[in-house]
């Protein structure tokens, strides 16, 4: 087998892909804080089409040569914004009419394998920081807690890999673009 070609691909252009239909899918970031988790988070997002990255608190904007040195340039094709709080941004997309989803291992939270989003609704999920994962008092305000479901030793999962876990299961389960 021979490996494709960029012109092979058919990828569209950062003009393209700005006018281009999105997933209905907005990905928070509660403070995160890693430069290279941050690029890597607009990197999946651009290659499944979702809406837009929103980065909250601590969590660094672009331009940086740190994020674009895992984003590869999807910092620039991706929509994004930035909030000063989490609060902020839940706030603002609760007003837009978003189901407010945390990624998070809380008492009660639904099995990522399980669950269906509609495809009918808007999402937004939010990841958190690091170490500490979604603040509490944001936890508190979610419609529904997803959880990725894990088999070893470790509590968790890396905050990019979390994300692009989740992202790729609502492209899953909405309807192709």
């Amino acid at each position: 087998m021979k490996k494709k070609t960029i012109w092979e691909m058919h990828r569209l252009s950062v003009d393209e892909f700005h006018t281009a239909p999105k997933m209905p899918l907005t990905i928070v970031l509660d403070n995160v804080r890693s430069l290279n988790n941050i690029g890597s988070i607009f990197r999946t997002a651009d290659g499944f089409a979702a809406e837009r990255v929103i980065l909250c608190g601590i969590s660094q904007t672009p331009p940086s040569p740190e994020i674009h040195k895992t984003a590869l340039g999807a910092e620039e094709s991706m929509d994004w914004a930035y909030f000063p709080t989490t609060a902020e941004a839940v706030a603002a997309l609760r007003a837009e009419g978003y189901v407010i989803c945390c990624l998070e291992q809380v008492n009660g939270s639904v099995s990522l394998e399980t669950f269906r989003p509609d495809p009918e609704r808007k999402y937004a999920f939010i990841v958190g920081h690091e170490v500490q994962g979604v603040d509490q008092a944001i936890v508190d305000t979610a419609d529904i807690c997803l959880e990725i479901p894990q088999r070893g030793t470790k509590h968790s999962l890396n905050v990019a890999v979390s994300a692009a876990i989740t992202i790729w299961h609502f492209a899953n389960h909405l309807p192709a673009l």
